[in-house]
């Protein structure tokens, strides 16, 4: 098997096991989605390292180590008690995909387009779960900013590099953040973890699709 037919079957297999995950999810099997959880971001960090040839080789080791950072934040967040820990790694991870995004290009004009749509997305949406932390615990109001400020960020540098599927993953993972600080701080609703699980997923396979 070559590089390449791996790297596909690799994201197969995340598919695959994303999508056994996410009917965990749906009918609430927590023992099958702490294995099934992690081990869908197993694949896809697998299928990463495999990618041959990729745009940048460097983009590639950046977003690897968003890929892991990912994967402990999954790991704290299934975890009783560990959110902050979970928004931590989530935060550096971000940080990660922002620097692999300007690796792989970004134009400044659609950067700060994409600055202008995350400013108003932070006023409308970001507004409400910072509010919502600040009533559930106090001490949650200056990380989870934070971490609404840097996944922003990465926003609009994935729009910045112009590549649809980047800009889709980011956008992706901004909508799965953003139900889960909704449903966590503001108002739950039914089905929020199926919502939250398939956008995440997904917005971490385009993320990675954007080094093909």
């Amino acid at each position: 098997m070559d590089a390449e037919t791996s790297f596909r079957a690799l994201i197969g297999l995340t598919l695959l096991v994303a999508v056994a995950d996410w009917i965990a999810v749906a009918t609430d099997r927590r023992r099958v989605e702490y294995v099934l959880k992690p081990l869908t971001m197993v694949v896809l960090v697998a299928a990463a390292v495999a990618l041959p040839d990729p745009t940048s080789g460097a983009a590639r080791g950046w977003l690897v180590a968003g890929l892991l950072c990912s994967l402990a934040g999954d790991v704290f967040l299934m975890l009783e008690d560990h959110f902050v820990e979970g928004l931590a790694a989530f935060l550096v991870g971000h940080v990660a995909y922002v620097i692999g995004l300007w690796l792989l290009g970004v134009d400044l004009r659609r950067f700060l387009v994409g600055l202008a749509i995350v400013v108003v997305l932070m006023a409308v949406v970001g507004r409400i779960i910072v509010a919502g932390a600040r009533r559930h615990d106090p001490r949650l109001t200056a990380p989870v900013a934070a971490y609404i400020c840097v996944i922003s960020l990465m926003v609009a540098s994935a729009i910045g590099t112009g590549i649809w599927i980047a800009v889709l993953g980011a956008f992706l993972f901004y909508v799965s953040d953003a139900v889960i600080g909704i449903s966590r701080f503001v108002r739950d609703f039914p089905q929020s973890r199926l919502v939250v699980m398939t956008t995440y997923h997904l917005a971490q396979v385009g993320l990675v699709l954007a080094l093909v």
